[in-house]
């Protein structure tokens, strides 16, 4: 599948629309469409779940690139739509009735609207040695909690490798082994011996790995940030990051790490370590591969961030339509996708937990050349 341009969301403050590359693995498509919104018993509005005002991750959410796929044959168009609030989280509730879409400005028929839970693979990659004995001890207890309750967010049909560095990569599970091997790997950490920390040479390997992975996948970091003696720079892992398929998302242990670091005072050697610098460098890979930076203050924050990893990963509205144009190839088009009251075909009102009435007009439009669907 062809990554496809940038889209334009015309109402990006209230609510946004994008479209991500992802496979479609779980979608049946072409059902028939029901657009009586008293058989679903449906209010004109649609109510969204309470969400933290503030976002769990820094920055700002990222804008992922659009991708389309066309059957020729069937002239079936397929796409996977992510939408998202202004914080970047997942809009649930959102029905079939309420997408509305349009190839060159005509309104596409018997459009099937699924909600995708697609089974991703992720690569965990854990830092887990440094120069000095103080920092590493709470590295490694930080690092195995973390690496235990990754697991709790896993579901069968997900891949996941565990890889460790210090001054090299080391592979603890690989993506073909079971899940019932996980339940040990993290138990057998203990404390990291003395070493380099060569964490641009880490980031950039464990890219390497995930070309070929197929599928929906990202890589997690687990790390401070901190790099000691890699051979990769800074620049080149930023930009092995920025033209990977695969989004990064980091979770910094480096303010736990420079709490440890205080209760030594300012004559000890790790005083000097650019705590700030480090975390910066995490959060810039993360935006440039499409991820997400997240930087904890405490070990009981991480399981609300795997929750918000993960859904960020799995879920997706699934279109798929068969397109009015009968041209068996596909000329560059224009696709709009609106959210709309089917009763008035006005902009869809959304409403917050409290009741809030928050407007909701989403307008997607781009130009694209839909990438053939695999085997076609």
């Amino acid at each position: 599948m062809k990554t496809m341009n940038r889209l334009i969301p015309i109402y990006p403050l209230i609510f946004m629309l994008f479209v991500n590359p992802f496979s479609w693995s779980r979608v049946s498509p072409l059902q028939t469409q029901t657009t009586s919104t008293e058989k679903f018993g449906q209010r004109p509005e649609v109510a969204v779940p309470s969400r933290p005002v503030k976002p769990l991750y820094e920055g700002q959410p990222v804008k992922p690139g659009s991708g389309i796929e066309f059957t020729p044959a069937s002239r079936i168009v397929t796409m996977k739509l992510a939408i998202e609030d202004p914080n970047g989280y997942f809009r649930p509730n959102i029905r079939r009735e309420n997408f509305a879409v349009y190839e060159d400005g005509v309104r596409q028929k018997n459009v099937t609207v699924e909600v995708d839970h697609s089974p991703v693979s992720v690569a965990l990659l854990v830092e887990f040695g440094g120069r000095y004995h103080e920092l590493t001890k709470i590295l490694g207890e930080d690092v195995a909690t973390a690496g235990r309750q990754f697991l709790d967010v896993l579901e069968h049909d997900d891949k996941i490798a565990v890889f460790k560095y210090d001054a090299n990569v080391e592979t603890l599970v690989d993506f073909n082994q079971s899940h019932d091997v996980l339940d040990g790997v993290f138990n057998r950490l203990t404390t990291p011996g003395f070493s380099e920390a060569n964490f641009y040479d880490a980031v950039l390997a464990t890219l390497d790995r995930m070309k070929n992975v197929p599928g929906r996948k990202a890589i997690i970091v687990i790390s401070s940030g901190i790099d000691t003696f890699s051979k990769t720079t800074y620049q080149e892992v930023l930009q092995a990051a920025r033209v990977s398929s695969t989004p990064i998302y980091s979770i910094g242990l480096g303010r736990l790490m420079q709490q440890e670091a205080y209760i030594y005072g300012d004559k000890a050697p790790f005083a000097r370590i650019d705590w700030n610098g480090a975390e910066k460098q995490l959060a810039e890979l993360a935006k440039v591969s499409g991820g997400r930076a997240h930087i904890i203050d405490s070990k009981v924050e991480i399981p609300a961030i795997y929750d918000d990893i993960m859904e960020n990963l799995r879920l997706g509205y699934v279109i798929s339509y068969v397109s009015s144009n009968p041209a068996a190839s596909r000329p560059p088009c224009k696709i709009r996708v609106e959210l709309i009251d089917p009763k008035t075909g006005k902009p869809l009102t959304v409403l917050d937990s409290n009741g809030k009435p928050i407007a909701a007009k989403v307008f997607l439009q781009e130009t694209s050349s839909p990438a053939p669907a695999s085997g076609d």
